[in-house]
C-alpha cells in the first residue's frame, strides 16, 4: 500500500506558480530598503528569499548566475539581482531588479550627504563622526584580512599583493594600471603555473535542494535568454547611446572641461575598475575625486563611506557622496542652487557608474546561459583579485594616517581615536560583530565624548 503524499511534500514537489512582473516588481523595491551588509549580506538575503522562500530560482542556477558576476567588474550583488530579473522577466525585468536595488540607496544617500554637508559642522554631527571614522579604518582593514583570506593561497598571489601595496603607496601607480599589471601577470601565469593560479575560494556548485523552482536546474533556457549575434548588436549599440548621449550634451552644454562632464568620464573608468568589489576602487576613487579633482577632502571620504556602510545598497553608492559634495561645494548650478547641484551630481555618477552593469548582464547574460558549467578562464582575476589586496591596505593605511595623525605626523597622536580604533578591531575579528553594530556603538562613543569635552 502506498502512503498519500503529504500536502507539504507535493508543495515541495512541483514548483510554485511563476511570479508576475508585478510580484516582482514589489520584491525588487522591497530588497532596494533591506539590502544592508554589504555584497555577502545582499546575496545571503536574495538567496534566502529567491532560493528557500519563493523557489524562484534553483539553487544551482542562482549559483551560476553568482559565478558569472564574480568574474564582472562592478558590485555582484547588484549585478545578480539584474540576472535574476532579466532571466524571469525579460529586458524590463533586468532594469527594474537592477535599478529598484539602486535607487532607494540613491536617495537616502542625498538626503543623508545634504544634512552632512549642511550640518556637519555641528557638535552632534562631529561627535557622530569623530566615532564612526577609526570604525571606518577598522572596516576597511577587515575587508583586506577578508579578501586576503580568500584569495591569497600561496607565494605567488602574496608577491602580487606585496607589489601592488608598494606600487600604489611609494610609487603612487595610477589604480588602473596596477590592474592591467596583474591580469597579464595572471594571464602568464596560467600557462606557466595554472595551479597557482586557479580561482580560489569560488562559490562552487549548489547541491542542496529547497524543492522545485520556478526556473529550476534542468528548466529550458527561454527564449530571451538564447544568444544570438543580432540581440548582442541591439544591447551594444543601445548601451553605446545611453553613455554617449548624456556624455555628449554634458559636453555641449558646459563643456569637457567642467565638474559634471569629468565626473561621467571619470565615473565610467571607475566603473570599468571595480574588480574585488567596492573596496577595490575606493583608491580609484581617492586618486581622482580628492587628489586630482579636488571635489572633497580625504577627511569626507572617510565620512561618505561611513555613510555608505550605514545605508542599504551596494558599497559603491559613496560614488553619489563624492557627487553630491563635489557639485555641493563647486557651486556648479550657482550659489543659489546648491542642492540641486548636489543631487544632479549624484544622479550623473550613479549613471555613468551603474550603466556598465546592466550592459554585462544583459549583454553577456545569454553566452552565459548557453552553459551551466563553472566558468574558466580565471587565472588574470585571480591575480587582480590578489592586486586588489594591497590595494585595500593602502586604503586601510591612508585613512588610518588621517584617523590617527589629523594634523599630520608632527602635530601629534590621537590616542582616543586609535583605542576606538582598536576596539572596533576586536569587535570586527574576535566577535564577529555586524559593521553596523560596530558603527553605531563607535558614533554613540565619540558623540558621547565630544559632548563630555563640551561641558
Amino acid at each position: 500500500m502506498t502512503t498519500p503524499a503529504s500536502p507539504s511534500s507535493e508543495k515541495i514537489e512541483s514548483p510554485p506558480s511563476p511570479p508576475t512582473f508585478g510580484e516582482a516588481f514589489l520584491f525588487w523595491l522591497k530588497l532596494g530598503f533591506i539590502s544592508f551588509g554589504g555584497p555577502a549580506g545582499q546575496i545571503s538575503i536574495m538567496h534566502q528569499e529567491l532560493v528557500e522562500n519563493r523557489r524562484w530560482i534553483s539553487e544551482r542556477r542562482f549559483l551560476h548566475a553568482l559565478n558569472y558576476c564574480m568574474l564582472l567588474p562592478g558590485p555582484e550583488a547588484q549585478q545578480l539581482a539584474t540576472y535574476i530579473g532579466w532571466l524571469m522577466h525579460k529586458t524590463r525585468g533586468g532594469i527594474v531588479a537592477g535599478a529598484l536595488f539602486v535607487l532607494p540607496s540613491l536617495v537616502i544617500l542625498v538626503g543623508l550627504s545634504w544634512l552632512y554637508i549642511a550640518f556637519g559642522n555641528l557638535p552632534v554631527v562631529a561627535g557622530l563622526f569623530y566615532g564612526i571614522k577609526p570604525a571606518v579604518t577598522a572596516i576597511v582593514l577587515q575587508a583586506a584580512h577578508r579578501i586576503g583570506s580568500r584569495a591569497l593561497k600561496n607565494g605567488a598571489l602574496w608577491a602580487i599583493a606585496a607589489a601592488s601595496f608598494v606600487a600604489i603607496f611609494a610609487l603612487d601607480v595610477p589604480f588602473p594600471a596596477i590592474v592591467a599589471a596583474a591580469a597579464l601577470i595572471g594571464y602568464c601565469g596560467g600557462k606557466i603555473a595554472p595551479a597557482r593560479f586557479a580561482l580560489g575560494g569560488g562559490h562552487g556548485k549548489g547541491n542542496t535542494s529547497f524543492g522545485k523552482a520556478v526556473i529550476d536546474d534542468d528548466t529550458p533556457t527561454p527564449g530571451h535568454a538564447k544568444f544570438s549575434w543580432p540581440g548582442l548588436v541591439r544591447v551594444a549599440a543601445a548601451g553605446v547611446l545611453l553613455w554617449a548621449i548624456p556624455m555628449g550634451l554634458l559636453a555641449a552644454i558646459w563643456g569637457w572641461n567642467h565638474s559634471f562632464t569629468q565626473m561621467g568620464w571619470f565615473f565610467t573608468k571607475a566603473a570599468l575598475m571595480t574588480f574585488g568589489g567596492a573596496y577595490a576602487v575606493l583608491p580609484y576613487v581617492y586618486q581622482g575625486a580628492v587628489g586630482h579633482y579636488g571635489w572633497l577632502a580625504p577627511v569626507q571620504m572617510i565620512d561618505g563611506l561611513a555613510l555608505g556602510e550605514t545605508t542599504p545598497g551596494p558599497l559603491i553608492m559613496v560614488v553619489a557622496f563624492v557627487g553630491f559634495v563635489g557639485g555641493y561645494a563647486k557651486a556648479l548650478l550657482g550659489p543659489d542652487h546648491l542642492f540641486l547641484a548636489g543631487a544632479a551630481a549624484a544622479s550623473l555618477v550613479t549613471w555613468f557608474t551603474f550603466l556598465p552593469s546592466f550592459l554585462f548582464i544583459l549583454a553577456g547574460g545569454p553566452l552565459v546561459e548557453a552553459t551551466h558549467e563553472d566558468l574558466k578562464f580565471t587565472a588574470p582575476l585571480t591575480a587582480i583579485t590578489a592586486a586588489v589586496v594591497g590595494v585595500i591596505l593602502n586604503l586601510a593605511t591612508f585613512f588610518g594616517y588621517h584617523v590617527l595623525w589629523p594634523q599630520g605626523f608632527g602635530k601629534g597622536f590621537d590616542w582616543v581615536s586609535a583605542a576606538i580604533a582598536l576596539a572596533a578591531v576586536v569587535a570586527l575579528f574576535r566577535f564577529k560583530r555586524n559593521v553596523i553594530h560596530v558603527i553605531a556603538a563607535c558614533a554613540a562613543v565619540g558623540l558621547v565624548l565630544k559632548m563630555s569635552v563640551m561641558q
